[in-house]
């Protein structure tokens, strides 16, 4: 007699999108599975899907570059692992009229941030200035591979990172690995961030990275400074930054070659502590683009340099530390930024928005001729 045995599919409900090559033409999808396995990305500008890569092997953590060819078009998707696959979900390719990007910081995993007012802006891509996931939380002390936090965090905002592109900035949080350093031999941090490394695939270094938009005359440009004043201890939290460091040398030939009319710095550090280091280096540098993005401080800001805004952004409204002492306005709110880019015109307007999605200061950034 024969008997015939249904095959069950595990279904796959950790999935998130990122770009690993600096530029939008590409959408790198990951997801986890409970089980190793090949990585399989089907997809298509309609349900049917049609189009498909694959990456061999076995693995848990997959990571699939996909080709972009669309824009102004909702894309369709649906990942596999052998028995084990996921929903057809959609995103949005990048347009060619309007873009749209929300900028947060300090997310991390531990409670459910309402993020329904970012969803209803309906953005083409999704930043963190900072603290994405505390390494740590969700797994045990002093695993700096283990990328439970990080999963956590995107069980938290599922719909949103299933559907959006997200970029993040290394903050601290992101590589902490034990509660408090205990002397140099077991520090709190670890500099490599090889659990965030692991989990988002992200441009270049990864720790750094920059990103373009070209229609759209734009370049983001993600720089690793956060608990600077700690450096040099057992308790540093990031790479070196100092006038003769990688890091500085990588960020100038970036912001000395670019051609963009808007260019966004982000970091996880105060605007007023970056401005001052290299001996003001990096505020030199800084002002070749159009903005700065910082997600240290718990409160929504603004500050003014030279006609260069500084702005500070958090989803935790808490506002009793790191204030710029020079800041043009400022919100204990907590909240997060929705830059909104028109092609025609190449105006970035700069909303600060509430959790609750009240607009909270509002200022049009005109682009730079190069």
């Amino acid at each position: 007699m024969l008997v015939q045995v249904a095959t069950v599919s595990a279904e796959v409900s950790r999935v998130w999108l990122t770009h690993q090559s600096p530029d939008p033409s590409k959408v790198v999808v990951s997801w986890q599975t409970a089980e190793p396995g090949p990585s399989v990305v089907e997809f298509g500008t309609s349900a049917a899907l049609g189009e498909m890569v694959s990456v061999e092997g076995s693995r848990t953590l997959h990571h699939v570059e996909i080709p972009l060819s669309e824009k102004d078009t909702v894309y369709h998707y649906r990942v596999r692992s052998g028995s084990q696959e996921s929903a057809v979900a959609t995103f949005k390719g990048y347009p060619t009229k309007e873009l749209r990007i929300g900028v947060v910081a300090n997310l991390r995993a531990d409670a459910k941030i309402d993020l329904s007012a970012l969803r209803k802006d309906d953005v083409h891509l999704f930043l963190s200035s900072g603290d994405t996931a505390m390494q740590y939380q969700f797994c045990e002390e002093n695993q700096p591979e283990c990328v439970g936090s990080h999963g956590t965090l995107v069980d938290t905002q599922a719909e949103l990172f299933r559907s959006t592109p997200f970029l993040p900035t290394l903050g601290n949080l992101d590589r902490k690995i034990r509660p408090k350093s205990d002397g140099p031999e077991n520090p709190a941090y670890e500099i490599a961030a090889t659990a965030y490394r692991s989990f988002f695939a992200l441009p270049g270094k990864e720790w750094i990275w920059s990103f373009a938009i070209p229609d759209f005359d734009l370049q983001l440009v993600s720089v690793d400074m956060n608990h600077t004043g700690d450096f040099g201890t057992p308790d540093q939290s990031c790479h070196p930054f100092g006038a003769d460091s990688e890091q500085l040398a990588w960020y100038r030939g970036v912001m000395e070659a670019t051609k963009a009319g808007q260019v966004v710095t982000l970091f996880g550090e105060t605007g007023s502590r970056v401005r001052n280091h290299a001996g003001g280096e990096w505020k030199r540098l800084i002002a070749k683009g159009t903005m700065a993005i910082s997600g240290e401080a718990y409160h929504a800001e603004r500050t003014m340099v030279d006609g260069l805004p500084y702005y500070n952004t958090s989803v935790r409204g808490n506002g009793t530390f790191g204030v710029d002492p020079e800041h043009d306005f400022i919100d204990p709110a907590g909240g997060y930024l929705l830059l909104t880019l028109d092609r025609a015109s190449g105006r970035m307007k700069v909303t600060v928005k509430a959790l609750d999605g009240r607009i909270l200061d509002e200022q049009t950034i005109e682009k730079k001729t190069r």
